[in-house]
């Protein structure tokens, strides 16, 4: 079994009365301590990840979505010169990795706010 280091610092922070229940009320939901809650969120940020078992923010759903559309419309369009045997010049990638780029955001919103009224396609 590997041992974990010490933990030997610690980090002290002021809230409301107000803050200090939501938080404990967070911390009882996932089952652990106000404690370990604290650290596992502080070292997430840290790390550039997300704590265990927390969901993804919209913001980060709009931009994997936004990543996905555009992905989607470069492949798209690729498929269907190759299929007509066509050749892609390397200007008429970069052009069309640019409009997807230039779309995407718009078109990932649109896909999101009808997500719920029918299927991605």
């Amino acid at each position: 079994m590997v041992k974990r280091p010490l933990r030997t610092k610690s980090i002290a922070t002021s809230v409301t009365e107000e803050e200090y229940a939501e938080l404990e009320c967070i911390a009882q939901t996932e089952r652990k301590t106000l404690d370990e809650w604290c650290r596992e969120v502080m070292l997430a940020s840290v790390n550039g990840s997300r704590p265990k078992g927390k969901p993804y923010s919209g913001l980060e759903l709009r931009a994997l979505m936004a990543e996905l559309v555009a992905l989607r419309i470069i492949l798209l369009n690729v498929l269907y010169k190759h299929a007509n045997g066509e050749i892609l010049t390397a200007e008429e990638m970069q052009r069309l990795i640019e409009r997807a780029d230039s779309d995407k955001v718009k078109k990932a919103a649109e896909r999101l706010r009808n997500g719920s009224k029918s299927s991605l396609s």
